[in-house]
């Protein structure tokens, strides 16, 4: 790790539920800022809606439900700007979208991935869960089952976007709309089923937060509002 990052600060934005829509046009804004120097590293935390999004690897046969079915149930479908194959998006879910400058020390994609991975591993390890990489793909197990999704988007710069999806009181049942990651022979899991009381995504951001700042090497986290009240000021960005 570069040193330097020692005198950085993330910054770390509470936004609530967002619509998937509003949390692309965020996440594009503040990489142009942040490319520009504009804004510090930023992590968005939030939840969205219900929605399965479709990555540059994925296939179409992977989302399981029709047009039909998924408007029936209330889930909107979007192609994505990130790595991956199809995954879901939805309530009880805590979503994390970095807005990173890799530079300089980090322009390497693999270990980045690896650092997301990581970050979710350690964070965890603080509800005493063992979380494993799989060397076939990115993101987070335990006991065989994914709790954690990554699929990022680096952009000219080296700027960061995208990110990570960990499963904390999710309903695991939306995930049967689609082959989540593509990977049709492994379940997903969420913190709640492993742990066997309800865990909400506000239960997880301490520790992921204080993960990212170990993982990465912050100085400082300027954590904007709290967790669920929408005070990180989407308005704001």
């Amino acid at each position: 790790m570069d040193p330097s990052w020692n005198d950085r600060t993330l910054a770390v934005r509470h936004l609530g539920r967002v619509a998937y829509e509003d949390g692309l046009a965020i996440q594009a804004r503040l990489v142009k800022q942040r490319r520009r120097d504009e804004v510090p590293d930023t992590l968005l935390l939030l939840e969205h809606p219900h929605v399965v999004t479709l990555g540059s690897s994925g296939r179409g046969d992977h989302v399981l439900a029709s047009r039909d079915e998924l408007a029936a149930r209330r889930i909107e479908l979007h192609r994505a700007g990130r790595g991956g194959d199809a995954t879901y998006h939805g309530p009880g879910q805590l979503v994390g979208y970095p807005i990173l400058d890799l530079k300089p020390g980090r322009k390497d994609l693999h270990a980045y991935l690896r650092s997301l991975e990581q970050v979710l591993i350690s964070a965890l390890g603080a509800f005493d869960l063992e979380g494993e990489r799989d060397p076939a793909g990115t993101g987070v197990w335990v006991e065989d089952a994914k709790v954690a999704a990554i699929g990022i988007r680096v952009s000219s710069g080296w700027i960061t976007s995208h990110g990570f999806a960990l499963n904390a009181n999710t309903d695991l049942a939306y995930f049967g709309a689609i082959v989540p990651c593509g990977i049709p022979d492994r379940p997903v899991t969420s913190l709640t089923r492993l742990l066997g009381r309800d865990v909400a995504p506000e239960d997880a951001v301490p520790p992921v937060v204080s993960a990212m700042r170990q993982v990465f090497g912050y100085g400082r986290v300027n954590e904007i509002g709290h967790y669920g009240d929408g005070s990180g000021g989407a308005n704001s960005m």
